[in-house]
């Protein structure tokens, strides 16, 4: 790793699901771009750059959306939205990814988030699932990928790092070393404990326990992480970069807006296009299970979850827009990156599924992604395809760091968004994985199918299952297609043609010419072993 930017980056980082805030002092940037001109980026990271370049990211790692609103980031950006001011502060200031390029490496939160944090796939980063048994937090996480993950280089720089809100799903746990662990990288650490609150959770901060109530001004959590991240703007030295990641619980359960929030958007169903109460036929056996159509009981649910997922939102944009102001307020907000994205994708009642992820299709896998900053033009549009674990070379990319010397997957999007200042090529293709979780009793909301299964509802629909295991190749330049392999005992394959059926409402793994299943097959292969430079230099 190089060390001649060390004096120049300030990174800030903040998640609301995800939020970072990144500041850099990178010559090879600043001499590129004017001091105004200064980039910032937020992408569910939010990343923030000062006039030594500061670069801020945003990260909101659960900002998802259905298929059909997702093509366009209709019901998040436009029309009626809950997200309208980060919309204007974030994505009509710089560049929006395309909702058909930008993509997470697996639909689940924790080795997505693992992705994000590594720049690696999961087969690389070893993080499963959401559990202990899956290295959620684990012992082989904390020794082998901890170490090396995005901050700590950073930190190695001299930023000042912050990180604010959920990190990963067993974090904190006895088994993951308990409240006083503190990952390596981080000056200052105030992450929550488990999974997803709002009330009533248990925070470590810096190493020790701190718990919360349920007082609305105290303990609201996605406006606490906001209060203590402007805290840390405040009380940083104006010597050295800033890096922040926020990660609020918005919009995951349990979906527990502000109280200003409760009653908005009253009349917000979930969109009823695209898949939408569709049977899953001539798929894994785990969407033909589904009832068809879902019963009331299931679209009332799926409808309220939806509508209460936004109002929590409306807190995020509130998120956005008081670090606009506090950057601007200290005279960083033009040399601010500021990151905008999620950690997966969402379904809301797409093949009669209710609500969750951990599926290969679009609306599971597509994320949003919203950039701004130093030497990006404003109201962008771009095609390039991104993934999450190509976040961490990014910001190191944008910091000065030396990329040959970082061992990871995934690469640096900012010659898409700034060409001015770097060359770069787009990725072919690229992979997605995922490692199904079951019980090994029978659900009693769904006894009839038997062990192995998990996250059920009481209409009897499973939305993971121990064989849920796969591995896609996507595919955009030459074609656009999706291949997908279960380790099953069937052997299942999926194959989808995204250009004539969008919605991947029929499996053409029959009608595919033989010889493209052999290529897709072969890349699938190749990608499931590939680390670092192999994984970017598959044909």
């Amino acid at each position: 790793m190089t060390h001649r930017a060390s004096h120049f980056l300030k990174l800030s980082q903040f998640i609301p699901p995800f939020v970072l805030l990144f500041a850099t002092h990178n010559p090879r940037l600043l001499d590129t771009v004017s001091q105004a001109d200064r980039l910032r980026v937020w992408s569910g990271f939010v990343l923030m750059a000062s006039s030594r370049v500061v670069s801020t990211c945003l990260f909101v790692a659960l900002l998802t959306c259905t298929l059909s609103a997702f093509f366009n980031c209709r019901n998040l950006f436009y029309s009626q939205m809950p997200m309208k001011k980060t919309k204007a502060l974030i994505g009509d200031a710089g560049v929006t990814f395309s909702n058909a390029v930008s993509f997470t490496a697996t639909p689940l939160c924790c080795p997505s988030r693992s992705s994000i944090l590594t720049g690696k796939y999961p087969h690389n980063h070893l993080v499963r699932n959401n559990s202990i048994s899956g290295n959620c937090s684990g012992t082989a996480w904390q020794k082998e990928a901890e170490p090396f993950a995005f901050p700590v280089y950073l930190n190695k720089m001299r930023y000042q790092t912050f990180y604010g809100g959920k990190y990963l799903n067993q974090y904190g746990s006895k088994d993951a070393g308990g409240v006083g662990h503190v990952p390596p990288g981080w000056d200052q650490w105030h992450a929550l404990l488990g999974n997803s609150k709002y009330y009533n959770y248990t925070l470590s901060v810096n190493g020790k326990e701190e718990k919360h109530g349920d007082n609305y001004e105290k303990d609201y959590l996605t406006d606490l992480v906001l209060n203590r991240s402007l805290h840390f703007l405040e009380e940083r030295s104006p010597n050295h970069p800033f890096f922040m990641m926020l990660c609020p619980p918005s919009p995951h359960s349990p979906w527990t807006a502000a109280p200003q929030y409760q009653q908005s958007f009253s009349d917000v169903k979930a969109p009823r296009n695209g898949s939408f109460n569709m049977p899953g036929k001539d798929k894994h056996w785990l969407l033909r299970q589904p009832a068809n159509p879902m019963p009331n009981s299931s679209v009332e649910y799926l409808d309220n979850a939806y509508r209460r997922r936004w109002q929590t939102l409306l807190s995020v944009d509130d998120m956005v827009e008081q670090l606009i102001k506090k950057l601007d307020s200290i005279k960083e907000l033009s040399n601010t990156y500021i990151f905008y994205t999620s950690d997966h994708g969402y379904h809301t009642g797409q093949f009669s599924l209710p609500i969750d992820k951990r599926q290969l299709y679009e609306f599971d896998i597509r994320i949003p992604l919203l950039v701004r900053g130093p030497g990006i033009k404003p109201k962008q549009t771009l095609q390039s395809p991104v993934l999450n674990i190509d976040l961490s070379m990014t910001i190191l990319d944008i910091a000065g760091v030396n990329l040959s010397t970082v061992n990871m997957d995934g690469q640096s999007f900012l010659p898409q968004m700034a060409p001015s200042l770097r060359n770069g090529t787009e990725r072919p293709f690229f992979l997605v994985e995922y490692t199904g979780e079951g019980h090994s009793s029978e659900d009693p909301s769904c006894p009839k199918l038997g062990p192995g299964l998990a996250e059920c509802f009481p209409d009897c629909v499973c939305e993971d299952a121990f064989n849920n295991t796969y591995a896609c190749v996507r595919a955009l330049k030459d074609a656009n297609l999706q291949y997908c392999e279960f380790a099953d005992n069937e052997s299942f394959v999926e194959v989808y043609n995204l250009t004539s059926d969008p919605h991947q409402l029929e499996n053409i793994v029959k009608k595919v010419d033989p010889t493209l299943l052999q290529i897709m097959n072969q890349r699938l292969i190749k990608l499931q072993s590939c680390t670092g430079d192999s994984c970017r230099n598959i044909k």
